[in-house]
């Protein structure tokens, strides 16, 4: 259980604050970047949980809320081979099945796409998008950590998995795909002349 008591501690006043595990880092090291990118994700979903979503797609985005609680905890947490008295928590195999599951879900109940598609539609739509490509930072920043310092693999995965279902959910808040907006190649060059 997590007990906040205090909201200030001033304790980050010189730009440094603690990991999970008591290391004092600078608030601009990848790891702090990385998962409060996350947590902007995290947020965005939350603007998106606030406008007219169609019934099946809000309780996965508070589900997927919760998962990236997880994530921000991991990452939080740098990876040690030395036990711990308390074993961080880690995204598990499982998270990431289960946004695989949600996606095969959706994919069935759209038509296949015959071009990309502008981000845009209904509101709800355009929210997701805008959470998909937050997401898609929030995996870079976390594979750039990555190749500094040990990252839990399912972390990664989880993150690319997210992103893809978000463009279907955000599809399914576009009347299943109905109102999706298709990108026409070179629609607004100047003809030639």
């Amino acid at each position: 259980m997590v007990y906040l008591n205090r909201i200030y501690t001033k304790t980050g006043d010189a730009g440094e604050t603690s990991l999970g595990n008591g290391d004092r880092v600078s608030k601009t090291h990848p790891r702090i970047v990385a998962y409060g990118c996350v947590d902007e994700l995290n947020s965005v979903l939350g603007m998106a949980l606030a406008l007219s979503l169609p019934n099946d797609i809000a309780p996965q985005l508070t589900h997927i809320q919760n998962d990236l609680f997880d994530l921000g905890a991991d990452l939080c947490v740098p990876e040690t081979e030395t036990p711990t008295e308390h074993p961080p928590l880690r995204v598990q195999e499982a998270q990431v099945l289960t946004l695989e599951k949600w996606i095969d879900s959706a994919v069935d109940q759209l038509q296949p796409l015959s071009s990309f598609i502008l981000p845009g539609g209904t509101p709800a739509a355009a929210a997701l998008h805008v959470a998909r490509t937050v997401c898609r930072r929030a995996e870079i920043l976390v594979l750039e950590l990555s190749g500094r310092e040990p990252v839990n693999r399912q972390a990664i995965m989880y993150l690319n998995r997210l992103s893809d279902l978000l463009f279907v959910l955000a599809r399914l808040a576009n009347n299943k795909g109905q109102g999706d907006v298709l990108w026409v190649p070179g629609k607004s060059r100047s003809p030639a002349e």
